[in-house]
Parts: structure tokens; sequence; C-alpha cells
């Protein structure tokens, strides 16, 4: 699956901690009538039984919106429910490693921690095929602005950037101008009150970012 910009504009990150008077399916699917453009299912807890089975349900909500599906970490998983998409950290199976498994249609994610170590540089994943990396550089760092950080990765990679971390309605506008194409929410999303209506808000500021 080609990796279109738009895909990344609103990006939705599920947290089951954040589960209250929905289901996290209910959760997700106010979220995609909200607006959001990606979801990614991160699970930590469940079994492989009960993480496929959650994978494939929500696959298919995420295809009544046509909005693709990450599944985070779990090669496997992805593979067995056909998602458009796997995220892994830098940290995890190398990406190229990652890409081998799943052939040249799925999009791989790429956690980027490199801005943290002196004169670091944001990991670029050379990867042939149609699938397209992505980059997901985590937000703020001592002595240097967010703003000024995520420039620098955009500046430094020919990728999709997705900020993460601590973003939220108040200071998302902070980001334009820096070059990313979108945010990767979690609790501003799933910790909203209201989710769908919040996911409305975001995606409006989400967009002036890229404009």
């Amino acid at each position: 699956m080609k990796c279109a910009e738009e895909y990344m504009r609103l990006y939705a990150v599920t947290d089951r901690a954040w589960v209250g008077g929905q289901t996290l399916y209910q959760q997700v699917e106010s979220a995609l009538k909200g607006g959001v453009t990606c979801v990614q299912l991160r699970e930590k807890e469940l079994d492989e039984e009960a993480f496929l089975k959650e994978a494939f349900e929500l696959h298919d909500l995420c295809k009544k919106y046509n909005v693709p599906f990450f599944i985070n970490d779990n090669v496997d998983i992805a593979i067995r429910c056909h998602a458009e998409g796997i995220h892994v950290g830098q940290e995890d199976m190398a990406a190229a490693q990652v890409r081998q498994r799943v052939g040249d249609e799925m999009m791989i994610g790429v956690s980027s921690t490199a801005w943290r170590r002196p004169g670091g540089r944001p990991a670029r994943c050379r990867l042939s095929g149609r699938g397209c990396s992505l980059l997901y550089p985590h937000q703020g760092r001592r002595g240097r602005s967010a703003r000024g950080m995520m420039k620098a990765i955009c500046d430094a990679v020919d990728i999709p950037v997705v900020a993460i971390g601590g973003i939220h309605k108040e200071n998302l506008l902070q980001l334009k101008g820096t070059g990313v194409n979108g945010v990767a929410l979690v609790s501003a999303i799933f910790g909203a009150e209201d989710i769908e209506a919040e996911c409305r808000e975001l995606k409006a500021l989400a967009e002036q970012i890229v404009k």
C-alpha cells in the first residue's frame, strides 16, 4: 500500500488504559467518525489469540472508513490480520528484517530516538518496493525546543514524519512550519470525554500545521 501523507494527518494510537464508558472498539469508531486518518492498535497485555481477534475486528472497522490500520510491534499479528502497516521501535526487529517478512505492500513505521544522542540523526529506512517507511520522532528534548527538533528531523529525511509525545490541542499548532505530516495522539484522543467531537477539533488543527 502506498503511503499517502494525508494518512498521517491525525494518527490515533490506542491505549487500553483509557477505556471507560466505551469499549475499545467503540472508542476507535468514535475516533474514526471524528476524522482520524490512521489507527494503530497497541496491546501489551492481551494474549496472542485475543490480540488477533481484536486486530481482525478493528481492521474491519477501519476498512469501513477507508482508514489504514497499523499494528504495534507484533509482526505476526500484522501479517495474519492483513494490516496496512506495522510499527516497530528502533530497539525492536530491524526495519529491513521486518520488510523481508511483510513484503513490499505493508507500510512500516519506525520510532526515531536518534535525536536523543549528541549529534544523532533520525533513523532512515532505505527499503525497496512500494511499501513506505514512516518516522515517529518523540517530541521534546531538554535544552532544545520541540519545534526546532522537529524541523531538524524533517529537513534530514525524505519520508513522512509524524510527531508524537505530549501533543494536545493547546500546543499542536506549534508544529506549524516544521515540515511534519501529522501528529500521533493517544490520551488527547482516547482520554477525551467526547472522542468524536475532540477528533473533529484535532483534525482541523492538524490540517493547519501542514499548510
